[in-house]
Protein backbone atom coordinates (compact mmCIF):
# COMPACT_ATOMS: atom_id res chain seq x y z
CA UNK A 1 0.00 0.00 0.00
CA UNK A 2 1.36 3.82 -0.69
CA UNK A 3 0.87 6.04 2.59
CA UNK A 4 -1.05 8.59 0.14
CA UNK A 5 -3.28 8.39 -2.55
CA UNK A 6 -2.12 10.39 -5.43
CA UNK A 7 -3.91 13.02 -5.97
CA UNK A 8 -5.07 12.30 -10.18
CA UNK A 9 -6.31 8.85 -8.99
CA UNK A 10 -9.19 10.90 -6.82
CA UNK A 11 -9.61 13.14 -10.00
CA UNK A 12 -9.73 10.54 -12.60
CA UNK A 13 -12.37 8.25 -10.41
CA UNK A 14 -14.55 11.25 -9.47
CA UNK A 15 -14.91 12.52 -13.05
CA UNK A 16 -18.28 10.29 -13.61
CA UNK A 17 -19.59 12.32 -10.56
CA UNK A 18 -22.25 14.52 -12.83
CA UNK A 19 -23.35 11.60 -14.36
CA UNK A 20 -24.52 9.85 -11.84
CA UNK A 21 -25.73 12.89 -9.61
CA UNK A 22 -29.19 12.80 -10.53
CA UNK A 23 -29.37 9.81 -10.03
CA UNK A 24 -28.49 9.75 -6.48
CA UNK A 25 -30.42 13.03 -5.68
CA UNK A 26 -33.06 11.09 -6.61
CA UNK A 27 -32.53 7.71 -4.19
CA UNK A 28 -31.56 10.16 -1.57
CA UNK A 29 -35.19 12.07 -1.66
CA UNK A 30 -36.72 8.69 -2.05
CA UNK A 31 -35.01 7.57 0.90
CA UNK A 32 -35.89 11.05 3.26
CA UNK A 33 -39.10 10.18 2.63
CA UNK A 34 -39.71 6.81 3.24
CA UNK A 35 -37.74 6.60 6.69
CA UNK A 36 -37.43 3.71 8.92
CA UNK A 37 -37.09 2.87 12.73
CA UNK A 38 -33.93 0.89 13.78
CA UNK A 39 -34.33 -2.80 12.90
CA UNK A 40 -37.13 -1.96 10.88
CA UNK A 41 -35.28 -0.68 7.83
CA UNK A 42 -36.72 -3.16 6.04
CA UNK A 43 -37.53 -1.49 3.22
CA UNK A 44 -34.41 0.47 2.77
CA UNK A 45 -32.67 -2.69 2.88
CA UNK A 46 -34.21 -3.54 -0.01
CA UNK A 47 -33.53 -0.43 -1.51
CA UNK A 48 -29.96 -0.69 -1.09
CA UNK A 49 -29.46 -4.47 -1.79
CA UNK A 50 -30.70 -3.83 -5.43
CA UNK A 51 -27.98 -0.68 -5.83
CA UNK A 52 -25.60 -2.86 -4.50
CA UNK A 53 -26.53 -5.95 -7.52
CA UNK A 54 -26.25 -3.34 -9.94
CA UNK A 55 -23.11 -2.37 -9.60
CA UNK A 56 -21.85 -6.18 -9.45
CA UNK A 57 -21.05 -6.53 -5.39
CA UNK A 58 -21.75 -9.25 -3.87
CA UNK A 59 -24.58 -9.03 -1.28
CA UNK A 60 -25.62 -10.29 2.01
CA UNK A 61 -29.30 -9.34 3.24
CA UNK A 62 -30.36 -9.63 6.70
CA UNK A 63 -26.86 -9.13 9.00
CA UNK A 64 -27.16 -8.18 12.28
CA UNK A 65 -31.38 -8.58 11.23
CA UNK A 66 -31.83 -6.24 8.45
CA UNK A 67 -28.12 -5.49 7.89
CA UNK A 68 -26.48 -5.41 4.30
CA UNK A 69 -23.20 -5.82 2.98
CA UNK A 70 -21.70 -5.52 -0.59
CA UNK A 71 -18.28 -7.09 -1.38
CA UNK A 72 -16.50 -5.96 -4.07
CA UNK A 73 -12.62 -7.77 -4.90
CA UNK A 74 -10.68 -5.97 -7.60
CA UNK A 75 -7.29 -8.36 -6.93
CA UNK A 76 -4.79 -8.79 -4.38
CA UNK A 77 -4.82 -5.80 -2.03
CA UNK A 78 -6.23 -4.02 1.07
CA UNK A 79 -9.43 -5.01 2.55
CA UNK A 80 -11.63 -1.54 2.92
CA UNK A 81 -14.69 -1.43 4.98
CA UNK A 82 -16.85 1.83 4.47
CA UNK A 83 -19.92 1.99 6.60
CA UNK A 84 -23.30 3.92 6.35
CA UNK A 85 -25.89 3.65 8.70
CA UNK A 86 -29.72 3.70 7.60
CA UNK A 87 -32.09 3.89 10.50
CA UNK A 88 -34.24 6.69 10.89
CA UNK A 89 -35.78 8.52 14.28
CA UNK A 90 -39.19 8.99 16.05
CA UNK A 91 -39.55 12.25 15.09
CA UNK A 92 -42.47 14.42 13.30
CA UNK A 93 -40.91 15.92 10.20
CA UNK A 94 -41.15 19.96 9.96
CA UNK A 95 -38.82 20.86 7.43
CA UNK A 96 -41.73 21.23 4.54
CA UNK A 97 -39.86 19.88 2.02
CA UNK A 98 -41.44 18.48 -1.17
CA UNK A 99 -40.11 15.14 -0.26
CA UNK A 100 -40.91 15.04 3.57
CA UNK A 101 -41.39 12.41 5.37
CA UNK A 102 -45.26 11.90 6.56
CA UNK A 103 -44.43 8.24 7.64
CA UNK A 104 -45.72 6.61 11.01
CA UNK A 105 -44.57 3.69 12.74
CA UNK A 106 -45.21 1.36 15.82
CA UNK A 107 -42.23 2.55 17.86
CA UNK A 108 -40.57 0.06 20.40
CA UNK A 109 -43.02 0.71 23.09
CA UNK A 110 -45.63 -0.22 20.84
CA UNK A 111 -47.13 3.59 20.41
CA UNK A 112 -47.59 5.13 16.77
CA UNK A 113 -45.17 7.56 16.30
CA UNK A 114 -43.98 9.98 13.07
CA UNK A 115 -40.64 8.77 11.57
CA UNK A 116 -38.19 10.93 10.50
CA UNK A 117 -34.45 11.20 8.77
CA UNK A 118 -33.27 13.74 11.22
CA UNK A 119 -30.32 12.50 11.72
CA UNK A 120 -28.95 12.39 8.26
CA UNK A 121 -28.97 8.63 7.85
CA UNK A 122 -29.95 8.77 4.01
CA UNK A 123 -27.40 10.80 3.64
CA UNK A 124 -24.94 8.75 4.50
CA UNK A 125 -26.74 6.12 2.51
CA UNK A 126 -26.96 7.92 -0.81
CA UNK A 127 -22.88 9.11 -0.44
CA UNK A 128 -21.95 5.73 0.07
CA UNK A 129 -23.91 4.16 -2.66
CA UNK A 130 -22.32 7.25 -4.85
CA UNK A 131 -19.02 6.14 -3.85
CA UNK A 132 -19.42 2.29 -4.83
CA UNK A 133 -20.67 3.59 -8.02
CA UNK A 134 -17.79 5.44 -8.79
CA UNK A 135 -14.60 2.62 -7.15
CA UNK A 136 -16.93 0.00 -9.26
CA UNK A 137 -16.84 2.10 -12.54
CA UNK A 138 -13.16 3.00 -11.94
CA UNK A 139 -11.55 -0.51 -10.89
CA UNK A 140 -8.34 -0.18 -13.43
CA UNK A 141 -7.67 2.33 -11.32
CA UNK A 142 -6.95 0.21 -7.76
CA UNK A 143 -7.19 -3.30 -6.57
CA UNK A 144 -7.87 -4.73 -3.27
CA UNK A 145 -11.48 -5.46 -1.78
CA UNK A 146 -14.00 -2.76 -0.99
CA UNK A 147 -16.72 -3.99 1.95
CA UNK A 148 -19.55 -1.86 2.08
CA UNK A 149 -21.51 -1.88 5.41
CA UNK A 150 -25.19 -0.74 5.72
CA UNK A 151 -25.82 -0.87 9.12
CA UNK A 152 -29.14 -0.76 10.95
CA UNK A 153 -30.10 0.91 14.75
CA UNK A 154 -26.86 3.13 15.10
CA UNK A 155 -29.44 5.16 17.00
CA UNK A 156 -30.13 2.78 19.45
CA UNK A 157 -26.47 1.99 19.76
CA UNK A 158 -26.63 -1.51 18.42
CA UNK A 159 -26.53 -1.95 15.13
CA UNK A 160 -23.21 -2.43 14.95
CA UNK A 161 -22.89 -5.41 17.79
CA UNK A 162 -25.86 -7.00 16.26
CA UNK A 163 -23.71 -7.34 12.97
CA UNK A 164 -20.73 -8.27 14.39
CA UNK A 165 -22.95 -11.11 16.51
CA UNK A 166 -24.15 -12.05 13.57
CA UNK A 167 -20.80 -13.29 11.95
CA UNK A 168 -19.75 -10.06 9.97
CA UNK A 169 -16.19 -10.38 10.02
CA UNK A 170 -16.43 -14.39 9.60
CA UNK A 171 -18.94 -13.82 6.39
CA UNK A 172 -16.81 -10.84 4.94
CA UNK A 173 -12.77 -11.15 6.68
CA UNK A 174 -11.62 -8.86 8.79
CA UNK A 175 -10.69 -5.20 7.14
CA UNK A 176 -7.02 -3.36 7.31
CA UNK A 177 -9.39 -0.14 8.48
CA UNK A 178 -12.94 1.08 8.79
CA UNK A 179 -13.81 4.39 7.04
CA UNK A 180 -16.89 6.51 8.38
CA UNK A 181 -18.51 9.90 7.88
CA UNK A 182 -21.57 11.55 9.15
CA UNK A 183 -23.64 15.27 7.78
CA UNK A 184 -23.19 17.83 10.48
CA UNK A 185 -25.02 21.18 10.96
CA UNK A 186 -21.68 23.21 9.52
CA UNK A 187 -20.98 24.67 6.32
CA UNK A 188 -20.96 22.47 3.02
CA UNK A 189 -17.43 21.92 2.42
CA UNK A 190 -15.92 21.63 5.37
CA UNK A 191 -14.58 18.17 6.78
CA UNK A 192 -13.72 18.01 10.22
CA UNK A 193 -12.02 14.69 11.86
CA UNK A 194 -10.40 14.54 15.28
CA UNK A 195 -7.45 11.87 15.94
CA UNK A 196 -8.54 9.94 19.48
CA UNK A 197 -11.62 10.09 21.69
CA UNK A 198 -13.39 11.81 18.91
CA UNK A 199 -17.15 11.12 19.78
CA UNK A 200 -18.33 10.46 23.73
CA UNK A 201 -19.34 7.01 24.99
CA UNK A 202 -23.77 7.09 25.87
CA UNK A 203 -25.44 5.34 28.48
CA UNK A 204 -29.01 6.05 28.36
CA UNK A 205 -31.55 5.38 31.16
CA UNK A 206 -35.00 4.78 32.08
CA UNK A 207 -35.30 5.61 36.13
CA UNK A 208 -38.89 4.67 37.51
CA UNK A 209 -39.83 6.33 40.72
CA UNK A 210 -42.83 5.21 42.76
CA UNK A 211 -45.03 6.95 45.32
CA UNK A 212 -48.63 6.53 46.60
CA UNK A 213 -51.60 7.43 44.78
CA UNK A 214 -54.23 9.82 46.56
CA UNK A 215 -56.63 12.52 45.72
CA UNK A 216 -55.48 15.72 44.44
CA UNK A 217 -56.85 17.51 47.25
CA UNK A 218 -55.19 15.05 49.79
CA UNK A 219 -51.50 15.00 49.32
CA UNK A 220 -51.28 14.23 52.78
CA UNK A 221 -52.43 10.62 51.99
CA UNK A 222 -49.85 10.46 49.00
CA UNK A 223 -46.32 9.98 48.37
CA UNK A 224 -46.01 12.24 45.39
CA UNK A 225 -43.63 10.73 42.90
CA UNK A 226 -44.00 13.64 40.89
CA UNK A 227 -42.27 16.21 43.26
CA UNK A 228 -39.63 13.50 44.00
CA UNK A 229 -38.68 13.23 40.14
CA UNK A 230 -38.66 17.05 40.03
CA UNK A 231 -36.74 17.46 43.02
CA UNK A 232 -34.46 14.15 41.10
CA UNK A 233 -34.20 16.74 38.09
CA UNK A 234 -32.49 19.37 39.67
CA UNK A 235 -30.16 17.53 41.91
CA UNK A 236 -28.93 15.84 38.93
CA UNK A 237 -27.91 19.01 37.63
CA UNK A 238 -25.23 19.63 40.00
CA UNK A 239 -23.53 16.06 38.71
CA UNK A 240 -21.73 17.93 36.37
CA UNK A 241 -20.99 21.34 37.82
CA UNK A 242 -20.06 19.72 41.27
CA UNK A 243 -18.56 16.28 40.41
CA UNK A 244 -16.98 16.46 37.59
CA UNK A 245 -13.08 18.19 37.30
CA UNK A 246 -13.31 21.29 35.56
CA UNK A 247 -10.89 19.88 32.81
CA UNK A 248 -13.04 16.88 32.48
CA UNK A 249 -16.39 15.97 30.46
CA UNK A 250 -19.49 15.28 31.22
CA UNK A 251 -23.12 15.89 29.83
CA UNK A 252 -25.99 14.53 31.55
CA UNK A 253 -29.39 15.61 30.41
CA UNK A 254 -32.89 14.26 31.47
CA UNK A 255 -34.41 14.15 28.06
CA UNK A 256 -38.22 12.91 29.49
CA UNK A 257 -40.32 12.90 32.80
CA UNK A 258 -43.74 11.18 32.56
CA UNK A 259 -46.01 10.95 35.48
CA UNK A 260 -49.80 10.99 35.80
CA UNK A 261 -52.86 11.64 33.63
CA UNK A 262 -55.11 14.10 35.47
CA UNK A 263 -54.75 16.89 37.57
CA UNK A 264 -56.27 16.48 40.32
CA UNK A 265 -55.03 12.77 41.07
CA UNK A 266 -51.67 12.51 42.54
CA UNK A 267 -49.95 9.24 40.52
CA UNK A 268 -48.31 6.24 42.04
CA UNK A 269 -45.36 6.88 39.88
CA UNK A 270 -43.31 9.19 37.79
CA UNK A 271 -40.59 7.87 34.88
CA UNK A 272 -37.20 9.55 33.91
CA UNK A 273 -35.29 9.37 31.01
CA UNK A 274 -31.77 10.22 31.09
CA UNK A 275 -28.90 10.21 28.70
CA UNK A 276 -24.81 10.69 30.02
CA UNK A 277 -22.24 11.54 27.57
CA UNK A 278 -18.31 10.63 29.01
CA UNK A 279 -15.09 10.60 27.42
CA UNK A 280 -13.16 8.15 29.88
CA UNK A 281 -14.50 4.94 32.23
CA UNK A 282 -13.48 7.06 35.35
CA UNK A 283 -15.71 9.91 34.45
CA UNK A 284 -18.40 7.54 33.30
CA UNK A 285 -18.23 5.48 36.32
CA UNK A 286 -18.03 8.63 38.43
CA UNK A 287 -21.70 10.23 36.74
CA UNK A 288 -23.16 6.67 36.92
CA UNK A 289 -22.24 6.37 40.16
CA UNK A 290 -23.66 10.05 41.33
CA UNK A 291 -27.04 9.67 39.24
CA UNK A 292 -27.78 6.10 41.15
CA UNK A 293 -26.84 7.56 44.31
CA UNK A 294 -29.49 10.93 43.93
CA UNK A 295 -32.54 8.84 42.49
CA UNK A 296 -31.97 6.27 45.59
CA UNK A 297 -31.61 9.39 48.39
CA UNK A 298 -34.11 11.54 46.74
CA UNK A 299 -36.95 8.61 47.00
CA UNK A 300 -35.73 7.87 50.32
CA UNK A 301 -36.18 11.75 51.43
CA UNK A 302 -39.52 11.72 49.75
CA UNK A 303 -40.70 9.05 51.94
CA UNK A 304 -40.79 6.35 49.35
CA UNK A 305 -41.89 2.89 50.03
CA UNK A 306 -40.60 1.43 47.06
CA UNK A 307 -36.59 1.65 45.74
CA UNK A 308 -36.27 3.49 42.57
CA UNK A 309 -35.60 0.93 39.57
CA UNK A 310 -32.89 2.16 37.16
CA UNK A 311 -32.62 0.66 33.86
CA UNK A 312 -29.97 0.61 31.28
CA UNK A 313 -31.15 1.42 27.83
CA UNK A 314 -29.26 2.47 24.90
CA UNK A 315 -25.12 2.50 25.36
CA UNK A 316 -22.55 3.62 22.95
CA UNK A 317 -18.70 3.16 23.68
CA UNK A 318 -16.08 5.77 22.47
CA UNK A 319 -15.04 6.30 19.21
CA UNK A 320 -11.10 6.44 19.20
CA UNK A 321 -10.37 7.31 15.65
CA UNK A 322 -6.81 6.10 15.32
CA UNK A 323 -4.04 8.76 14.95
CA UNK A 324 -2.44 6.96 12.04
CA UNK A 325 -5.34 6.42 10.30
CA UNK A 326 -6.24 10.30 10.56
CA UNK A 327 -3.11 11.12 9.57
CA UNK A 328 -3.01 8.84 5.77
CA UNK A 329 -7.00 9.69 5.15
CA UNK A 330 -7.19 13.40 6.13
CA UNK A 331 -3.83 13.77 3.89
CA UNK A 332 -5.98 12.76 1.24
CA UNK A 333 -8.67 14.80 1.91
CA UNK A 334 -6.79 17.38 2.01
CA UNK A 335 -5.07 16.54 -1.25
CA UNK A 336 -8.48 16.56 -3.23
CA UNK A 337 -10.56 19.04 -0.96
CA UNK A 338 -8.01 21.69 -0.45
CA UNK A 339 -5.71 22.08 2.97
CA UNK A 340 -8.39 24.91 4.43
CA UNK A 341 -11.57 22.36 3.43
CA UNK A 342 -10.11 19.53 6.63
CA UNK A 343 -9.93 20.75 10.23
CA UNK A 344 -9.73 19.14 13.17
CA UNK A 345 -12.99 19.95 15.05
CA UNK A 346 -12.12 18.20 18.27
CA UNK A 347 -13.92 15.71 20.49
CA UNK A 348 -17.54 15.62 19.93
CA UNK A 349 -20.41 15.31 22.87
CA UNK A 350 -22.04 13.26 20.15
CA UNK A 351 -21.98 9.42 19.95
CA UNK A 352 -21.68 6.68 17.24
CA UNK A 353 -21.41 2.96 17.01
CA UNK A 354 -19.52 2.86 14.06
CA UNK A 355 -16.19 2.49 16.33
CA UNK A 356 -17.38 -1.67 17.21
CA UNK A 357 -16.79 -2.33 13.76
CA UNK A 358 -12.71 -1.58 13.80
CA UNK A 359 -13.07 -2.82 17.76
CA UNK A 360 -14.45 -6.27 16.61
CA UNK A 361 -12.27 -6.63 13.78
CA UNK A 362 -8.77 -4.64 15.35
CA UNK A 363 -8.98 -2.26 12.40
CA UNK A 364 -8.25 1.02 13.13
CA UNK A 365 -10.82 3.66 12.10
CA UNK A 366 -11.33 6.74 11.21
CA UNK A 367 -14.19 8.57 11.41
CA UNK A 368 -14.86 12.11 10.01
CA UNK A 369 -18.13 14.74 9.64
CA UNK A 370 -18.86 16.69 6.66
CA UNK A 371 -21.01 19.84 6.33
CA UNK A 372 -24.59 20.11 5.07
CA UNK A 373 -25.59 23.15 6.17
CA UNK A 374 -25.67 26.61 3.57
CA UNK A 375 -22.41 28.44 3.97
CA UNK A 376 -24.30 31.62 3.77
CA UNK A 377 -27.09 30.92 6.42
CA UNK A 378 -24.35 29.56 8.69
CA UNK A 379 -22.37 32.78 8.08
CA UNK A 380 -24.90 35.20 8.86
CA UNK A 381 -25.95 32.84 12.17
CA UNK A 382 -22.87 33.14 13.13
CA UNK A 383 -22.21 36.58 13.08
CA UNK A 384 -25.76 37.18 14.51
CA UNK A 385 -25.14 35.06 17.76
CA UNK A 386 -28.32 33.06 16.36
CA UNK A 387 -26.42 29.77 15.72
CA UNK A 388 -27.75 27.70 18.22
CA UNK A 389 -31.16 28.55 17.09
CA UNK A 390 -31.25 29.58 13.17
CA UNK A 391 -28.84 26.73 12.07
CA UNK A 392 -31.00 23.12 12.71
CA UNK A 393 -29.05 20.42 14.31
CA UNK A 394 -29.16 16.66 13.84
CA UNK A 395 -32.52 15.17 15.75
CA UNK A 396 -34.48 18.67 14.87
CA UNK A 397 -37.63 17.85 12.83
CA UNK A 398 -35.94 21.26 11.00
CA UNK A 399 -32.84 19.19 9.98
CA UNK A 400 -32.41 18.61 6.22
CA UNK A 401 -29.04 18.88 4.67
CA UNK A 402 -28.83 20.95 1.72
CA UNK A 403 -28.42 18.60 -0.98
CA UNK A 404 -26.50 20.46 -3.21
CA UNK A 405 -23.24 20.58 -2.90
CA UNK A 406 -23.61 18.21 0.16
CA UNK A 407 -24.05 15.15 -1.43
CA UNK A 408 -21.16 15.59 -4.44
CA UNK A 409 -19.26 16.72 -1.33
CA UNK A 410 -20.13 13.15 1.28
CA UNK A 411 -19.85 11.20 -2.41
CA UNK A 412 -16.35 12.03 -3.24
CA UNK A 413 -15.04 12.24 0.60
CA UNK A 414 -15.82 8.67 0.72
CA UNK A 415 -13.86 7.83 -2.48
CA UNK A 416 -11.28 9.40 -1.91
CA UNK A 417 -10.70 8.40 1.49
CA UNK A 418 -11.55 4.71 0.05
CA UNK A 419 -8.21 5.44 -2.49
CA UNK A 420 -6.04 6.26 0.11
CA UNK A 421 -6.20 2.58 1.51
CA UNK A 422 -6.65 0.70 -1.15
CA UNK A 423 -3.21 -0.06 -3.80
CA UNK A 424 -4.10 2.90 -6.54
CA UNK A 425 -2.22 2.33 -10.07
Amino acid sequence: MTDTMRPSAATGVVGRLAEIHPRLEALYKDLHAHPELSFAETRTAGVVAEELEGLGFEVTTGVGRTGVVGVLANGAGPRVLLRADFDALPVKEQTGLDYASTVTATGPDGDEVPVMHACGHDMHVACLIGALDLLAGARDSWSGTIVAVFQPAEEVGSGAQAMVDDGLFDKVGPPDVVLGQHVAPVPTGMIACHPGAAMAATDALRVRMFGRSAHGSRPEAAIDPVVMAAATVMRLQTVVSREIAGGDTAVVTVGALNAGTKDNVIPDEAELKLNIRTYTPEVRATVLGAVSRIVNAEAEAAGAERTPEITPLDTFPVLVNDPAAVKRTTGALRAHFGEDAVVDGGPATGSEDCGVLATASGAPICYWYFGGTDPAAFETAVKNGTAGRDIPSNHSPFFAPLINPTLDIGVQAMTVAALAWLDTR
